[in-house]
């Protein structure tokens, strides 16, 4: 679970959510799930049979929980916050989460590649003390990629994102994910490192003249380069075939130039998370 000023929580937080659907798929015995045949009307039989044969494919989960974390990347002081969500998912090909939109856009065997839309968030300088005199960094629009292969329990990713606005940037993220299932319990690692563009990296941990001036911290200047290493563990319970509780502990430590950088006041990154869902 990566927590990072630019708002991108691994995907969010609500996209760790995702993950679950497949602990608690559609059982075709259910008498609960969406009948097609309820969408019929004499009018136009065949539309609405198509409509509502799309809904019952979503699968849907709505839920909360609260994160506590550092207040900004790289800060030592911590907040905790409240994460109301939703989340659905089309069988294997979209996911949506109020961050992001990810497509499946192609598959080989065990290779895939995917496509997201999403936003950053940004910083505010009010987000901490130490942050005083530096600015704001705005939010903006996100579009990526995701290349994946699959290797038994294991899954090779790699990812690139383009931030339009805000801090104009650019990340890439290289990691293995790994997944057990050991009766109602979804148990999950990740362990990944993040590299950023020389534009990411000055608006986040870069200190200007002007901002050296307002903020009292010394100028620093940054480049290109690999920004932090992460290890993210994660437990999933379905405690019935709706409800479902999650909880993650996510250690991150920043590296090089970033922890060097004026603006970082702690490297190591810890954070956890509790969340409840309800899958419909």
């Amino acid at each position: 679970m990566r927590y990072e000023t630019a708002g991108r929580l691994g995907l969010p937080l609500a996209g760790c959510i995702l993950m679950l659907t497949p602990a608690l798929a559609t059982d075709p015995s259910r008498t609960d799930a969406a009948d097609p045949g309820m969408f019929l009307s004499p009018a136009a039989p065949g539309s609405l049979m198509f409509v509502g044969e799309k809904l019952a494919e979503w699968n849907v989960v709505l839920g909360g929980g609260a994160l506590i974390a550092p207040k900004y990347e790289g800060s030592d002081e911590f907040d905790v916050q409240p994460i109301p969500f939703v989340t659905a998912t089309l069988g294997e090909h979209v996911k949506v989460d109020p961050r992001e939109v990810s497509v499946n856009l192609y598959s080989l065997g065990a290779l895939g590649l995917s496509g997201q839309v999403g936003y950053d968030t940004g910083r505010k300088e009010d987000d901490s003390d130490h942050l005083r005199g530096l600015g704001d960094i705005d939010v903006g629009g996100v579009v990526g990629a995701t290349l994946t292969y699959e290797m038994g329990p294991a899954e090779f990713y790699g990812s690139l994102e383009r931030i339009i606005g805000g801090s104009d940037g650019m990340q890439a993220r290289l990691g293995v994910k790994l997944a057990h299932e050991a009766g109602r319990f979804h148990l999950s690692a990740d362990l990944s490192t993040t590299w950023a563009d020389e534009n990411y990296m000055e608006a986040y941990f870069g200190v200007t003249p002007l901002q050296a001036a307002r903020s009292g911290l010394p100028q620093y200047e940054i480049g290109a380069g690999f920004k932090r290493v992460d290890l993210d563990l994660s437990a999933t319970y379905a405690v019935t075939e709706h409800w479902l509780v999650r909880g993650e502990i996510g250690l991150g430590y920043l590296l090089g130039d970033v922890a060097d950088s004026p603006v970082v006041q702690e490297a190591f990154q810890p954070s956890a998370m509790v969340l409840i869902g309800y899958r419909f």
